[in-house]
């Protein structure tokens, strides 16, 4: 009998990661049962990455959607022209905050405390390679295991412009995975196949995203612009560029039938990266996604628990 290997894959977006966070604790809701323990490899990248962290340490939805509800305007904090002032020549915001949030829910909880597989991507700005803690879900994996569950989610959230580069222990110089993987559908798929050895025709894969506009770039259609528009603009170039590649990298891999993406178009400007005034909106806007999503999901990813993990190796 085949036994299906769930997925579930998150995007970052800052406090948008509000979405998924009322996404996750509506179906926990419905279900009666942590949402965490009905997948066998979660992966998320930034605020993203939060959730899948705290998933992987046994919280339910309902307490990381806490965490938003009651840390994100602590987290975002300031007036607008002070914020964007300080915007031009530094970080938008101090770290400080984050980590203290962090620290009050994940406390001394390391990478090996996780009960899934986990995948947490950052990027080093040393080397320019790609940087991701994972689980010891294979015998390779040695290092990330008595990592801090605080410093990765620091580490995956170092959004560049948003908050300082965070320094780890070992001296290296670490961003937002964001910058490679802000979807990290892809990953995931080839996390599954490509390291883990799973079959193409076993995988489920449900990602995520924190909403997104309609993709336009404007005047660029036409017109030679410079460093001013670019410099606005160049990260929803990036980030839809990179969303499409890693989405047709999974449906490549497993399958397109087999992947569910949920990512709710809105009008620009609806919702940013920092806005906590949208907080209970995008907490709205999850609950009603999951209302509708639900009878979908449920034959494909909800009948029973994932099997509990095992160190691979």
């Amino acid at each position: 009998m085949m036994v299906a290997r769930r997925i579930l894959s998150i995007d970052g977006g800052g406090i948008k990661g509000m979405f998924p966070s009322a996404f996750l604790t509506a179906v926990e809701r419905a279900l009666g049962r942590n949402i965490g323990d009905y997948f066998d490899l979660i992966v998320g990248t930034s605020t993203g990455g939060i959730i899948a962290l705290a998933l992987g340490a046994g919280f339910s939805a309902s307490e990381i959607l806490r965490f938003y509800e009651e840390d994100g305007p602590k987290i975002f904090a300031g007036g607008t022209l002070r914020k964007l002032l300080r915007h031009i020549g530094y970080s938008k915001y101090d770290q400080r905050p984050l980590r203290e949030a962090l620290d009050r829910r994940f406390g001394t909880l390391k990478i090996q405390d996780a009960r899934k597989r986990l995948v947490i991507p950052s990027f080093d700005l040393e080397t320019g390679k790609v940087h991701v803690f994972k689980t010891r879900h294979h015998p390779r994996f040695e290092f990330d295991g008595n990592e801090s569950m605080v410093e990765a989610a620091l580490a995956t959230t170092a959004a560049p412009s948003f908050f300082p580069t965070f320094r780890h222990a070992a001296g290296i110089p670490l961003v937002d995975g964001g910058v490679w993987a802000n979807n990290p559908v892809g990953v995931a798929a080839v996390e599954a196949i490509g390291v883990l050895g799973w079959n193409a025709e076993d995988l489920r894969i449900l990602s995520l995203g924190c909403t997104s506009e309609p993709f336009n770039i404007n005047l660029a259609r036409y017109r030679a612009l410079g460093f001013i528009y670019w410099g606005i603009n160049i990260r929803k170039i990036f980030s839809g560029g990179q969303t499409s590649a890693a989405l047709g990298t999974a449906y490549l891999l497993a399958g397109r039938d087999r992947v569910v993406r949920i990512d709710p178009i809105v009008p620009p400007g609806r919702y940013s990266l920092d806005d906590v005034r949208a907080i209970e909106f995008l907490k709205g806007r999850g609950f009603s996604e999951a209302r509708e999503w639900l009878p979908k999901l449920r034959p494909i990813f909800f009948e029973g628990p994932a099997e509990p993990f095992k160190l691979d190796g």
